[in-house]
């Protein structure tokens, strides 16, 4: 009673809640309410910065005053939109430096507030939960918070620098995830002997994907996803660090990945994709596709449409409903998308204040209704309104990639500023084929892309100053 008493009392203060971090208003009431909610609970779940552990966030089930590596990836950005920087540069760094070979080059899945491998997860290093797919994960968050804040920390600090060689090489090794070991590998590798079945952790000290109630998985679709993302990511950071064979060399291992997914995998009869593979050799289907798309794993338009259109006629848990808001946005399939933010903010829904459903609706809103895309490794922002016609939206101090934006979507015009000090690239997209776009009343000739749903998106590329408002116009 008392921790919802205290969850009423911030609720009733918006101002206080959302006076760090960026600011979203907007015409549709609706919308507005469930950004308000949202992000006066992600403000409720950050935590003390004088703990033990240093400035964190809850990320995991609240009663456990911890974090886990799963939760945390997913909720970084919506924590940077509301400016919990600090909390996500200490988390991360909590998980990379704790890898070790002792722990067969796993970290801690989750940690508390105490900074100690939450007892609920861990007994000992022989003897411990896990989730293979979780140091992929955190590589892609890596990734991510480098574009989207600019702060080269995220892919060049000597902890991270070592985690991702550690998961790229030993860990893939150790855990038998090679290409072509996805099927033939041990059901258990790396287990505590004696191996007891019934101790979960013995049984699930490494398991080979998210999804944790099919008996005897081998190996999960999800698990593929992540690796070929993690992969990917790398050899992105390696590209933009200069190392050009490295860079090359991660690229080719991502895709072996890739391939596996759609070789082996697709379902031809049900139209979808198989979620896992078990030790009697037997593929089968439950949760799990999710993640195809949330590492963005399928370039078979046809397939990612029919997984689309699966998920959206599926009801699951509020964990993996949380990614559907980002996921349906950039997929362009916006109005679905509208209505999983006001489901997953509605107070009757159950489990709502499991802490990733709130950090995924501040993502699903900045990033995805109002399109709010920085990508700090090509000096860009991208912006693109997702909402209902006739509706206005405005985020005001947002900071991302080393500066401040303000967006303001209104009908046919975006007005977009920024407070940095020096002029950056901004990519102003529209829905629908506009053949110019007048960018402070200059008419720009447009340029042409097509969403996974087929939507026309027309964009042009200006560069903003810094410190002035520019606008850009579709007739």
């Amino acid at each position: 009673m008392k921790r919802l008493l205290i969850i009423g009392c911030l609720l009733s203060s918006s101002i206080t809640a959302l006076s760090q971090g960026a600011v979203f208003t907007t015409t549709d009431t609706a919308v507005q309410q469930a950004y308000r909610w949202a992000a006066g609970m992600v403000q409720h779940y950050r935590g003390n910065p004088g703990d033990a552990v240093g400035p964190w966030y809850e990320a995991a089930l609240p009663a456990r005053n911890a974090f886990c590596m799963r939760d945390v990836a997913h909720q970084t950005i919506g924590a940077a939109i509301c400016g919990l920087d600090k909390e996500n540069r200490n988390m991360l760094r909590a998980f990379a430096s704790h890898i070790a070979e002792k722990r067969d080059w796993c970290s801690y899945w989750e940690i508390n507030k105490w900074g100690l491998p939450a007892p609920e997860d861990y007994r000992n290093d022989r003897e411990f939960w896990y989730n293979l797919n979780a140091n992929f994960d955190m590589l892609f968050a890596c990734w991510k918070l480098y574009r989207w804040t600019g702060d080269k920390s995220y892919i060049q600090h000597p902890v991270f620098t070592h985690f991702f060689e550690k998961t790229a090489n030993e860990y893939i090794r150790r855990w038998v995830l090679q290409p072509d070991s996805l099927f033939s590998r041990p059901l258990h590798p790396n287990a505590p002997s004696p191996f007891n079945k019934q101790d979960y952790f013995h049984r699930c000290r490494g398991l080979a994907s998210y999804v944790e109630n099919v008996p005897d998985l081998k190996m999960g679709v999800d698990l593929i996803a992540a690796i070929y993302r993690g992969l990917s990511s790398l050899s992105a950071i390696a590209q933009l660090n200069g190392e050009v064979a490295k860079a090359a060399r991660y690229e080719s291992m991502a895709r072996q990945y890739r391939e596996k997914i759609d070789a082996h995998w697709w379902n031809s009869g049900d139209q979808r994709y198989y979620t896992w593979y078990n030790s009697e050799g037997r593929f089968g289907t439950g949760e799990g596709e999710m993640f195809l798309l949330w590492f963005d794993a399928l370039k078979d338009t046809a397939r990612s449409r029919q997984t689309m259109e699966y998920l959206m006629a599926g009801r699951w848990n509020v964990e993996t409903t949380s990614y559907l808001p980002v996921i349906c946005y950039q997929q362009g399939y916006w109005q679905q998308a509208r209505r999983y933010v006001l489901q997953l903010s509605d107070p009757a829904t159950t489990r709502r204040e499991y802490p990733e459903v709130s950090f995924g609706v501040v993502e699903g809103i900045v990033r995805g209704l109002m399109g709010i895309e920085p990508d700090a490794a090509q000096g860009r922002i991208t912006t693109l309104y997702r909402g209902q016609s006739g509706d206005t939206a405005a985020v005001r101090g947002l900071q991302v990639m080393n500066t401040i934006v303000t967006v303001t979507h209104t009908g046919k015009q975006t007005v977009f500023q920024h407070s940095g000090k020096q002029p950056l690239c901004w990519r102003a997209a529209f829905a629908g084929k506009h053949d110019r776009i007048l960018v402070q009343n200059v008419a720009m000739a447009a340029r042409y892309q097509a969403d996974n749903n087929g939507q026309i998106i027309s964009f042009v590329e200006v560069k903003a100053p810094a410190g002035k408002s520019i606008q850009a116009t579709i007739q």
